[in-house]
């Protein structure tokens, strides 16, 4: 999930306008063409439109920066950051999905897609059960997203050998990211498990397709050689991990004002992450029955929240997984420092190593 905003840096102040008004051109085309199916389809335009009005834009940049430090060709950094910005597109439609399957009420601040719609819904008076229709607005959504996701890609001016080979990385991407989000949805219908399955499922859903595979398209779009996409690997997945463990962190702990989440919400939707699989293996008796009493109760107030935190700190499992962000972390910089890549932008890299994981509460 995407909360908080990565603190400004020097290596993405000039990109992430240029991505912004990438998303924000693309948008502006595709207005009229729903207007002209019918004009009461643009609030699907108007939900995607508030949602691209933010957030972290990381994929794009680790892509933008993994092809700069493959020596991409420069003629091409106009169609590269165009062809990056088509992640945000996959982003949202994975936001927006994941929202109607953990029945989140806010995104960044704002009611999720399908609470918007159900208050379309209910505002217009329409029959039938105002919720139902929110989900199906809010999955039509996502699938647009993802749609307009290929769209950006492929139209991005680049040559087709290059495009192609960014390509067969985006489809790998796709695939695992689905995986991931039904392991997700899997472990949280058995119950949770041990410290391995629920790294399996930040590894899927979200290390790889955050970090590892954006860094694989801007190879790919750089014509790179594979040493370097070994060396993204190497330098992606473990900071991939450090960033969704980073994410657990504050969908517990963190302060609403700065994720946009209320606070304990992944407790109430019983997300089983690492934090709850440490807390859970080492909770005595009375803590493992409080986990199995609060965890996952949509209704949980803010003391329940308070007993919760308290176990998972009581336990260690905060400061387990805070020593596993900084391993992941080390590791990752490591990689970095002895890849074949352009110096310059490795600074780049490992600016935004930092701030992917070194987040506010």
């Amino acid at each position: 999930m995407v909360r908080n905003e990565v603190k400004g840096d020097s290596v993405a102040t000039d990109i992430r306008p240029r991505i912004q008004a990438s998303l924000d051109q693309f948008l502006a085309e595709q207005q009229p063409i729903l207007e002209s199916i019918y004009e009461e389809t643009l609030p699907l335009w108007d939900s995607v439109a508030s949602l691209l009005n933010g957030g972290k834009r990381l994929r794009p940049l680790f892509c933008y920066w993994g092809w700069s430090a493959a020596f991409g060709d420069s003629q091409h950094r106009e169609g590269v950051i165009t062809a990056a910005s088509s992640l945000e597109f996959l982003q949202a439609c994975a936001l927006i999905h994941d929202d109607v399957m953990d029945g989140s009420d806010t995104r960044r601040g704002r009611p999720a897609a399908h609470r918007q719609f159900a208050s379309l819904h209910r505002a217009s008076q329409w029959q039938g059960n105002p919720d139902r229709f929110g989900e199906g607005a809010a999955i039509l959504v996502g699938d647009l997203c993802l749609s307009w996701a290929d769209q950006l890609l492929l139209t991005s001016g680049l040559p087709a050998q290059n495009l192609d080979a960014a390509k067969n990385v985006y489809n790998e991407m796709r695939t695992e990211l689905m995986a991931g989000q039904y392991l997700d949805l899997l472990e949280q219908a058995r119950g949770g498990g041990s410290v391995e399955r629920a790294l399996r499922v930040v590894r899927f859903k979200s290390a790889k397709y955050t970090i590892e595979r954006p860094l694989h398209i801007g190879a790919a779009l750089a014509l790179a050689p594979p040493e370097i996409f070994d060396a993204y690997s190497g330098y992606g997945l473990p900071l991939g991990e450090a960033f969704q463990l980073r994410d657990d962190i504050l969908g517990v702990f963190g302060d609403p004002e700065v994720t946009g989440k209320p606070a304990g919400d992944d407790l109430r939707e019983g997300k089983r992450t690492v934090l709850i699989a440490i807390a859970t293996e080492r909770a005595d008796p009375s803590q493992l029955r409080s986990i199995h009493e609060l965890l996952g109760d949509a209704h949980l107030n803010l003391n329940g929240v308070d007993t919760l935190r308290a176990i998972i700190r009581d336990t260690g499992s905060l400061d387990f997984t805070e020593n596993l962000i900084a391993d992941l972390l080390e590791q990752s910089l490591a990689a970095l420092a002895n890849a074949p890549l352009d110096p310059a932008a490795v600074i780049s890299l490992t600016q935004l190593a930092h701030n992917a994981v070194q987040r506010n509460l």
